[in-house]
């Protein structure tokens, strides 16, 4: 059979699929079986005599979200927190994990913005991060304590704050997004500038080496998020710029969905890093430095394996199991 007349023969069918996957057509556990029976026939089709075939990836992915589909209803039951973020977060961040690249090139270059202002105007970080608190953190390196302004206020009501405080900066680069990803970028323009220009700060005092050890107790945790967050941003602008195939409503009511899922799981990371600041980052240069480099790199190996590595070890279970079903 020509590739043509097997698209158009099974047009209707695949686009009825993908209704089912966006919930505008709700079908029972049994048929939502033999709708993938029905599917995993077309891709096995497919693979046999397409292989190399645009219309076998395509079906390969409609596959997997039925596939997933099925899993969640069947799952329903059982914890339901556990999965969203064990199977369902980490596909959708494989989904759009271009998004994830493009939000770390942009941090990056806006950071070094940040760094390269400050290095070639001694009053930016005055500018970026305030007289006041300039003009303290001075006087704390003077003392040999570069750390002393997370020091202040009790324990917990400082974490309380902070964590508050980092949601709320989450939530706007996360919900800037509908200004078509524009406001986003500005969100993140402004938070990693003042990042740069903060480190060049302590650089240029010679506190470095004291900062690092106190900030990136809870900066992995806070930074890494950020950055995830302004994924979620990138996305739900793309949603609304890229519609493809569907009506620009109905593309930013997907982007929403999958982006604030995203978002979600961003929020005990943030916590974590408020605990960290709150009751952790005082103490920052009484503990031993081995103890700093065990929690700031087994936090990025935490956060980063939960991001980059995790969601394609679930990608490849799924496909597997996919390809076991069409065996």
């Amino acid at each position: 059979m020509r590739e043509v007349y097997f698209i158009k023969q099974n047009k209707e069918k695949w686009l009825g699929i993908e209704q089912v996957i966006q919930g505008k057509i709700k079908k029972n556990p049994d048929d939502l079986s033999s709708l993938y029976i029905n599917l995993i026939n077309d891709l096995s089709f497919a693979q046999t005599y397409y292989p190399k075939s645009n219309t076998t990836v395509y079906l390969n992915h409609l596959s997997s979200q039925i596939f997933q589909k099925i899993y969640k209803t069947k799952r329903v039951e059982e914890n339901r927190i556990l999965y969203f973020f064990k199977t369902e977060v980490p596909l959708l961040v494989y989904q759009y994990r271009r998004y994830l690249l493009y939000a770390f090139l942009f941090f990056i270059l806006f950071t070094l913005i940040g760094v390269l202002s400050a290095v070639y105007d001694k009053e930016f970080a005055t500018i970026i991060l305030g007289e006041g608190y300039v003009n303290e953190t001075i006087e704390n390196i003077k003392k040999g304590n570069a750390v002393g302004v997370y020091q202040q206020g009790s324990t917990w009501g400082s974490t309380i704050g902070i964590i508050f405080n980092n949601i709320g900066v989450g939530a706007k680069l996360y919900i800037y997004g509908v200004f078509a990803g524009v406001g986003t970028l500005y969100a993140l323009l402004s938070n990693s500038v003042m990042l740069g220009s903060f480190q060049y700060f302590f650089y240029d005092y010679g506190a470095l080496k004291d900062s690092a050890r106190g900030i990136w107790l809870h900066g992995v945790f806070e930074i890494f998020s950020m950055v995830v967050e302004a994924m979620c941003g990138l996305i739900l602008g793309a949603s609304i710029l890229f519609p493809r195939t569907f009506s620009r409503f109905n593309s930013f009511k997907n982007g929403f969905k999958d982006s604030f899922k995203i978002f979600l799981s961003t929020i005990p990371f943030t916590i974590c890093a408020g605990i960290i600041e709150g009751y952790v980052t005082r103490h920052a240069l009484k503990m031993p430095l081995m103890l700093n480099l065990i929690i700031i790199f087994g936090s990025l190996a935490i956060i980063g394996f939960y991001y980059f590595v995790y969601p394609t070890i679930v990608h490849k279970k799924l496909n597997n199991q996919i390809n076991d079903a069409v065996l």
